[in-house]
């Protein structure tokens, strides 16, 4: 099979919550088979599996141990901070609604 069905370029596009037109669900029943073409090449590479290295390192993240230290005065912490109310630190807005 060279292409996807139309429902099958409609049911992506709904999961990508994206308009298609007519014109451009024939373009995508050609493109988007190709690329899972591509993707299923993944399957006949030699040696696959689920052991397979993926990072270039193989060891856990060591941490140190957790010892109880002596309290910071909130107010020698407040001069470091350049900006500030009351005993809070003003940070930026990171995220906008």
């Amino acid at each position: 099979m060279d292409k996807l069905s139309k429902e099958e370029v409609l049911h992506v596009a709904k999961l990508a919550k994206i308009k298609v037109s007519d014109s451009e669900i024939e373009s995508y029943e050609v493109e988007l088979k190709k690329l899972l073409n591509e993707i299923d090449k993944i399957d006949s590479v030699k040696g696959y599996d689920e052991e397979m290295l993926i990072a270039p390192w193989n060891d856990d993240a060591t941490l140190r141990k957790d010892e109880v230290g002596e309290m910071l005065d909130p107010k020698d912490v407040i001069k470091n901070a350049p900006r500030h109310s009351g005993n809070y630190i003003e940070v930026p807005v990171v995220i906008n609604e």
